[in-house]
């Protein structure tokens, strides 16, 4: 029922598959440990520029790349921890450096783990050794993410951390948002809005931070497809930020735990203590209506 297979395509990809559904994974740990494609019932549920994934001076747009140390960009990608000044660009590094492929699962589901250590090159950016550890578990019409973050330092270490996943649509119209927040901060206005369930899709972006989320789900429906995704989320996740362009058939839905610039302002900043583990999850599900 469950399987695993590995295809070398450009780069080494996994497959897993739960054959009951049917459902399918592909997972690329070379490509930042990202997952590229996740099917169900012949439905492609993610989008993936194919062009930029087989460019590794790019970074991936598609699929659900990981966003760490931290998630957005920073004023001039500069951050400052004791007095000496770091360059990180947007969205950090996790989701541009290979990862290796640790754990392989079978049994009640199927599930694969990935492991990014802190080496010389993360150093140079982010002064802290570390281990992070991404479990992703398919099972029927359910993907989830088990996270675990270990700080190896003899400090604390500051760090956000983020999924930006890119949801394919073929008419954005089409499209019904339940978001835990009545407002939202639009990152290309700088201004709020309120937030009733729908965006202005004749935008040429939409950049949408909802920084005070009361809930812990949110679930997008298209219409036009007659599918729902419903992303769950732990309440480390602080906020949630909403992106598009226009002419492009992809959303994302992203959870985040701090927000922009969060090694310099501090705010929700998650401190993992010398020595210390800290894990959280993201749980996505799909069904027909």
């Amino acid at each position: 029922m469950f399987a695993i297979a590995v295809e070398e395509q450009q780069y080494k990809t996994y497959i897993l598959s739960d054959q009951a559904t049917p459902s399918r994974l592909e997972v690329v740990p070379e490509r930042g440990g990202m997952i590229t494609r996740w099917q169900y019932c012949g439905h492609d549920l993610l989008y993936l520029d194919a062009g930029r994934f087989a460019n590794p001076n790019l970074s991936v747009r598609g699929g659900i790349p990981i966003l760490f140390p931290i998630c957005g960009n920073l004023p001039n990608d500069l951050y400052t921890y004791r007095g000496r000044e770091y360059k990180l660009k947007q969205h950090g590094f996790a989701r541009d450096l290979p990862w290796r492929v640790s754990d392989r699962n079978t049994q009640e589901g199927v599930s694969i783990t990935l492991i990014l250590e802190s080496n010389d090159f993360t150093r140079s950016l982010y002064p802290f050794d570390f281990e992070l550890a991404f479990t992703y578990t398919l099972k029927g019409n359910i993907l989830e993410i088990d996270q675990r973050y270990t700080n190896h330092s003899q400090e604390n270490m500051p760090f956000a951390t983020g999924l930006h996943p890119y949801f394919w649509t073929a008419d954005k119209s089409q499209l019904q948002f339940k978001i835990p927040a009545v407002q939202f901060y639009d990152q290309t206005t700088h201004r709020k809005h309120p937030f009733t369930g729908t965006f202005d899709f004749d935008r040429p972006e939409i950049d949408a931070a909802f920084t005070k989320v009361t809930g812990l789900a949110a679930t997008v429906r298209d219409h036009q497809r007659q599918l729902q995704v419903r992303m769950l989320y732990k309440a480390s996740y602080s906020n949630l930020v909403f992106w598009t362009i226009e002419g492009k058939e992809f959303y994302c839905l992203e959870p985040w735990s701090s927000p922009r610039n969060a090694l310099n302002t501090g705010q929700h900043l998650i401190r993992l203590a010398p020595g210390d583990k800290w894990e959280t999850q993201v749980r996505l599900s799909v069904d027909f209506f």
